[in-house]
């Protein structure tokens, strides 16, 4: 079965072939459309990022899970199974990979020049785009000066010019038009051209405010996403939209409140908005695994309160599709049935990604030169680190791999909550080795060595592409956070000798490690809770002589953690570590968040701090595996008693701890 067609065309009729030879069937409402009738479809990109190209810049290698380019094959199969096609875009475009910032900071834009995603987007003729919130990482300046080499339009009708917010919405002096109404022909069922007229508006999150504060405070406003479109949207009408489009950059909650920033079921509430097109969350909508549950969304048919809309994915993964049935009454147009679809540009087959389309050549001849640029950017050094990175010991001891990701979230973290409630409220950091052996093998470990650091090692040391969470705990959920990250660990019996250490079946990336307190784990004792988080000795307490700035912590006592996305969404099944208890989603990801503090460092210190340790097992000896290389960074390990002990399996090395 063909991955580029339709899945409810695959049922519909021959409409002739592909380019690359695959059969293309027209979708059902091209096929059935009357003369009274007409199909439209329009096509979404969300959430580019920067990747035009299916490049990692942080690894230094091809991935075929991104890629505008990618992407853009997509879009002449996608024309010929419609008799009418639109493309749009809904934000995200500027930041996200070293190729923005190359172009940012490095290169700029000079009067002219066209941003790398211009000269990609304009290729494809798209006709319409918003903004979304990573638009202003840069300035307004300079998004100004990327937005001049747009051949199509951008709105957004909630972001205004200056310090006021006018009375009535529609008075409010924005920064870019709300919206447009494009002119448009399109072929109804006998083949006519007729005229339609498509209003487009678009929202951005209101959080733009604290997100990029220095930015943005003094030159700009925003307004709730939900309020704008109601004042908009009766506008558009009047001025004669036979349909009206919304760009909503802003993810999917069904719990109403005012400034939301995941507003676009809302959106689709408006009365007037015909089609949803959403973004922001960088996740896939309509799908069998995101937004289940939630009333009034429909992840099968793809609707918001009965409303048509897609959210496709994020860096080209998917394109989002929404195929409208239009019926002319009279001289107006008006929807009588929709679909909706998140098309893939891979898919996983045997546990790895397979492309299941090619670039389209176009995009990537127009972007030669940036793209080696870039590379040239993300191999030159942006600082320098005056001890070796390395994870070869980091389950059993601290570690500078993720003392350094902890380092750079406590910088990031404090400069944002310095003028918040929070201000006063200690700050600690929690990070996981991500790289550390075990099933992907004995050379799957960080190994930076001293000196030059270049932006391709920062995927050495964050492999996710996470975005920051600060979320505010007691101190008694901060040792159990600890004590479900200590599962890591076997019970090991006092007195005995060569123990395994390590429970393999509990995933690396779960052993947080958090920094700004110290405490010890007890190995005698048994853990609390299992690798998926239920609780499996419900009266043990490995966690002992847990302090923070030499005191014992009171379990009442407030703390800010800062920690990935991941985590504080529930990620891993820590004991009481939720949504509910976030105070702070940053727009940005760890791995932006740690180029930023080695560039402002010039020379970063990772030498761990030896903040945990194990507690004392005379006697006792245990013995756990990693790479081979580890031999050269024993010296480095302060806290324990190391010793090699052989070779193990599959290439790992064998190690022995003396308490």
């Amino acid at each position: 079965m063909s991955p580029l067609l339709h899945p409810v065309s695959r049922r519909g009729f021959l409409a002739g072939a592909a380019a690359s030879g695959a059969l293309i069937m027209l979708h059902p409402f091209s096929a059935r459309a009357e003369a009274n009738q007409a199909h439209l479809r329009i096509m979404e990109t969300t959430d580019i990022h920067v990747n035009v190209l299916p490049y990692d810049y942080y690894a230094d290698k091809a991935n075929d899970t991104m890629g505008l380019s990618r992407t853009a094959s997509l879009i002449a199969a996608v024309r010929q199974e419609a008799t009418n096609a639109m493309l749009i875009d809904n934000g995200d475009l500027l930041q996200g990979n070293p190729m923005g910032d190359y172009i940012a900071y490095e290169r700029g834009l000079k009067d002219g020049d066209l941003h790398p995603i211009m000269k990609g987007m304009n290729l494809l003729g798209y006709e319409c785009s918003t903004l979304g919130n990573h638009e202003f990482n840069y300035g307004l300046s300079f998004l100004d000066k990327v937005l001049a080499g747009a051949n199509f339009p951008f709105v957004c009708a909630n972001l205004i010019r200056g310090t006021e917010l006018a009375a009535s919405p529609r008075d409010d002096k924005l920064y870019l038009k709300p919206y447009v109404i494009l002119d448009k022909k399109i072929k109804d069922g006998s083949g006519a051209e007729q005229p339609i007229k498509i209003g487009i508006v678009g929202f951005v999150p209101p959080q733009i405010m604290v997100w990029d504060l220095k930015n943005l405070e003094g030159n700009v406003r925003t307004r709730d996403i939900v309020e704008a479109a109601k004042a908009w949207v009766p506008e558009i009408k009047e001025e004669g939209a036979d349909i009206v489009i919304a760009l909503s950059h802003s993810g999917i909650d069904v719990k109403q409140g005012d400034g939301m920033e995941n507003a676009s079921f809302f959106v689709a509430g408006v009365e007037g908005i015909d089609a949803v097109f959403t973004g922001h969350q960088h996740l896939v909508f309509p799908g069998k695994k995101d937004f289940q549950a939630l009333d009034g969304v429909d992840t099968e048919k793809g609707t918001l309160q009965g409303k048509p809309a897609v959210m496709g994915g994020f860096w080209g993964s998917h394109m989002g599709l929404i195929d409208l049935l239009l019926e002319r009454d009279g001289s107006k147009w008006r929807v009588v049935s929709a679909t909706s679809e998140a098309r893939p540009i891979y898919e996983r087959v045997d546990k790895a990604n397979k492309p299941t389309v090619a670039d389209d050549q176009r995009i990537v001849d127009a972007l030669k030169a940036d793209h080696e640029a870039t590379l040239a950017y993300v191999r030159r050094p942006v600082g320098k680190t005056s001890a070796p990175l390395y994870s070869y010991f980091a389950l059993v001891a601290d570690d500078p791999s993720v003392q350094i990701v902890n380092q750079a979230q406590s910088w990031y973290l404090k400069d944002i909550l310095k003028s918040t409630q929070w201000k006063d409220v200690p700050l600690l950091s929690a990070a996981a080795p991500f790289k550390a052996g075990g099933r992907n093998g004995a050379d799957y470990y960080t190994d930076v060595p001293v000196g030059d650091i270049a932006i391709k090692n920062v995927a050495d040391l964050y492999l996710y592409p996470n975005t920051v969470r600060a979320v505010e705990i007691t101190g008694a959920e901060v040792k159990e956070w600890l004590e479900m990250s200590a599962g890591i660990f076997k019970k090991i019996e006092a007195g005995k000798a060569d123990q395994a250490l390590i429970d393999t079946e509990f995933p690396s990336y779960n052993f947080d490690v958090i920094d700004g307190i110290s405490y010890k784990i007890d190995l005698s004792q048994p853990p609390k809770y299992d690798a998926k988080g239920g609780v499996a000795n419900a009266g043990s307490s490995r966690i002992v002589d847990l302090s923070f700035d030499g005191k014992p912590i009171d379990p009442a006592a407030k703390f800010v953690v800062a920690t990935n996305n991941y985590r504080a969404g529930g990620g891993g099944s820590f004991p009481d570590i939720n949504a509910s208890k976030i105070i702070y989603e940053a727009p940005d990801t760890n791995r932006d968040v740690i180029v930023r503090y080695i560039v402002s460092e010039g020379t970063i210190n990772p030498s761990a701090d030896d903040n945990w340790s194990f507690t004392p097992l005379p006697g006792t000896s245990v013995v756990f595996e990693t790479g081979p290389k580890a031999k050269d960074f024993i010296a480095g390990v302060k806290s324990l008693k190391i010793e090699p002990v052989g070779e193990g399996e599959a290439g790992f090395a064998k190690y022995r701890i003396l308490f």
